[in-house]
């Protein structure tokens, strides 16, 4: 898959050990619109995605977690990729940890079927909601979003790249 971009903050040593976290994205198109995850506390949209488990296939995690998000069910057959982008930076958990994404952003439809979200503690923390907006909307809510949480805004202003990137190709 090709490299989008890279996100690289180099706010940490050389010899800190890496914890690699791969994840997989859906960038959803609907009519003009895109199909992202909403944040009703934080006030940000982020893709439908996140991790891929040990020995787990790309598109078999993006599957499930577009599930679990937000409740619609990926046709395996749509499934194409636009590309990934490689995120590092200081581990907000571990000290002397680098924290490494691998980013795979996918294209895909969805049936016109859903099912129950299935939220960890923290994305239920944070309010995800399914929103299906105008690109332009997503695109201001995440570049006028600001926290107290670093790790959380550079996550934000990577999605914002990648909405960006989609934009120009619309």
């Amino acid at each position: 898959m090709k490299r989008l971009f890279e996100i690289d903050l180099k706010d940490y040593k050389e010899t800190d050990q890496i914890y690699r976290r791969p994840s997989a994205r859906a960038v959803i198109i609907q009519d003009d619109k895109i199909a992202l995850v909403y944040s009703k506390k934080e006030k940000y949209y982020k893709f439908p995605g996140g991790g891929i488990h040990d020995n787990e296939d790309k598109t078999k995690a993006l599957m499930r977690e577009v599930r679990e998000e937000v409740g619609m069910l990926v046709i395996p057959e749509s499934i194409s990729e636009f590309g990934s982008v490689l995120r590092r930076q200081k581990s907000n958990n571990s000290e002397n940890t680098v924290f490494e994404q691998e980013n795979y952003y996918y294209f895909c439809d969805v049936s016109n079927q859903f099912v129950n979200q299935e939220l960890d503690d923290y994305e239920k923390d944070a309010e995800f909601v399914l929103r299906v907006v105008d690109i332009e909307t997503a695109i201001k809510a995440n570049s006028d979003y600001k926290s107290d949480n670093y790790f959380d805004e550079i996550m934000i202003k990577r999605e914002l790249r990648v909405l960006q990137l989609i934009q120009q190709r619309m």
